[in-house]
C-alpha cells in the first residue's frame, strides 16, 4: 500500500463541530493533507488552498490523511481560469500495485464547461455519470465565482449538489471508502492557471459505514476458482462448497482485490463434518492449498482437531465456538501486525505478528503482506456456506 509521507504519524482526531461536521481544512496550514502524485503547488492564501498548474506535471493531488466511507462533504470551490479542469475525489486511493500508485476514484468534476458535478472514476472507467444533458444541472456552476458544493455517500449511492442545485445521482459499489482529494489538472504548456478550495467540511455518517460487498447473492461475478469449478455454486444466496478441492478467490473490483488492512464480515454454515477456511492475504493460484496468506479455520465437527476461529497452524482454536446447520458470524480485522478474529462476537484470536517471524517448511508464505480472499472447498465431504460477504478497507496510514 502507498503510504503518505505523514505514514508514521497517527492522524489527528476531528472535532466535530455544529452538526456533526468537522472542518478537514483548518484554514491556516495543510495539516492533515499530503500531495500525491504531480507537481503543482498547493498553498494557503486568506483562508483559502489555491492550486496552481506547474509545466509538466501530471495530475496533482492534495490527499486527506484519512478514509471516509459514508458521509456528508460540503465544500466551496473557485476557478481562476476558465480553462482549467478540476475535481474534488472521493472513496479514492493510490495504491503501489495499482498503475505504480497512481491516484484512482471517484471524482466529482469542477469545470466552466456543463459538467461541473457529475462523477467522473479517475483513471479507471471514465464517466461514470452517463446522463449529463440535464440543463438546469449543466448550468449549477457559476464561472468566476465561489460555489458550494454537497456530496453525500451512504453505501453505494452517490448523490451531489452545486449551489443547491442537484446534478448527480448514481449507485456504484466499487469503492465504499478511500480518501478525499483535491485536483490540479495537467495542462499544457505553463500558463500558472488556479483552483481554490475553502470551507471543507465533512460529516460521518452512522458508524462512518465503509463495507463493500464481494459477494452480490446471486452470481459468481467477482470470484475465480481454482481446479475444479463444479465445487461451487449459488444457492439460496449463499456461495457454496462441496466437492473435490477447490478454491474460490475474490477477483472484483472491491479496491481492486488487494487488501492490507481491513475488516471482513460474513455469514458461515457448515455442514457436519465440513471443513474449509477464509484466506486473506493471498492471491490465485491454479491448483493446490494456497501458499500465501493466513487461513481462518472453519470446522465445527471435522476430524481435524483445529477448530472455527483460529489462524490455522499459526494460533489455533481447540473448541468450535459454533455449531453445525446454523449461521454464525465470522469478523476478522487485520491492522498492521494484528489479526483479531471473532466468531458470533466472541473473540477466538488476537494475535501479533513477530517482526522476526519464521514458519516451518511449506508454511513459508503464511505471513502478514497483502492480497485479496478465497474461500476453502476442503474435500468432496465438506459442505459449507457463505453469505453477506463484507469488507472494509482500513487505511494503513492511520
Amino acid at each position: 500500500m502507498r503510504l503518505h509521507a505523514l505514514a508514521l504519524l497517527a492522524a489527528a482526531p476531528l472535532a466535530a463541530q455544529d452538526g456533526g461536521f468537522v472542518d478537514l481544512f483548518d484554514g491556516h496550514s495543510l495539516t492533515g493533507w499530503t500531495q500525491l502524485n504531480g507537481t503543482a503547488t498547493y498553498e494557503v492564501v486568506d483562508g483559502t488552498i489555491v492550486g496552481t498548474t506547474n509545466r509538466g506535471s501530471p495530475n496533482s493531488f492534495l490527499c486527506s490523511d484519512r478514509y471516509f466511507g459514508d458521509f456528508e462533504l460540503t465544500f466551496d470551490v473557485k476557478l481562476f481560469d476558465d480553462a482549467l479542469n478540476s475535481g474534488v475525489q472521493i472513496r479514492s486511493h493510490s495504491l503501489d500495485s495499482y498503475n505504480k500508485g497512481r491516484v484512482h476514484g471517484y471524482q466529482v468534476e469542477v469545470s466552466t464547461n456543463g459538467e461541473a458535478g457529475f462523477i467522473y472514476d479517475e483513471a479507471r472507467r471514465g464517466w461514470l455519470s452517463k446522463d449529463r444533458d440535464d440543463p438546469v444541472a449543466r448550468a449549477a456552476f457559476r464561472s468566476g465565482e465561489w460555489n458550494s458544493y454537497r456530496v453525500l455517500c451512504v453505501g453505494p449511492v452517490i448523490r451531489t449538489w452545486i449551489n443547491g442545485i442537484p446534478v448527480a445521482d448514481l449507485r456504484d459499489d466499487w469503492s465504499p471508502t478511500g480518501f478525499i482529494g483535491l485536483q490540479v489538472h495537467a495542462v499544457g504548456g505553463d500558463p500558472k492557471w488556479r483552483v481554490a478550495w475553502r470551507n471543507i467540511r465533512i460529516r460521518e455518517l452512522g458508524d462512518g459505514g465503509g463495507f463493500g460487498a464481494l459477494f452480490d447473492g446471486a452470481t459468481l461475478d467477482g470470484w475465480r476458482i481454482s481446479e475444479h469449478p463444479e465445487s461451487v455454486r449459488v444457492q439460496d444466496g449463499a456461495i457454496v462448497v462441496k466437492g473435490p478441492r477447490a478454491h474460490v478467490f475474490y477477483d472484483g473490483p472491491v479496491h481492486d482485490h488487494d487488501f492490507q488492512d481491513f475488516e471482513f464480515r460474513g455469514l458461515v454454515m457448515t455442514k457436519p463434518g465440513a471443513n474449509s477456511g477464509l484466506y486473506f492475504h493471498t492471491t490465485f493460484q491454479d491448483s493446490g492449498w494456497p501458499s500465501q496468506g493466513y487461513e481462518v479455520q472453519i470446522n465445527n465437527s471435522q476430524s481435524d482437531w483445529r477448530r472455527t476461529g483460529g489462524l490455522y497452524a499459526v494460533d489455533d482454536v481447540r473448541e468450535p465456538p459454533a455449531q453445525d446447520d446454523r449461521w454464525f458470524e465470522l469478523r476478522v480485522r487485520v491492522e498492521g501486525a494484528r489479526v483479531q478474529v471473532w466468531v458470533d462476537g466472541r473473540q477466538t484470536v488476537d494475535y501479533t505478528e513477530p517482526a522476526d517471524v519464521k514458519r516451518d517448511a511449506g508454511l513459508e508464505g503464511r505471513v502478514l503482506s497483502r492480497g485479496t480472499f478465497a474461500l476453502q472447498c476442503h474435500d468432496p465431504g465438506s459442505e459449507v456456506w457463505f453469505k453477506h460477504l463484507r469488507v472494509r478497507p482500513l487505511d494503513p496510514r492511520r
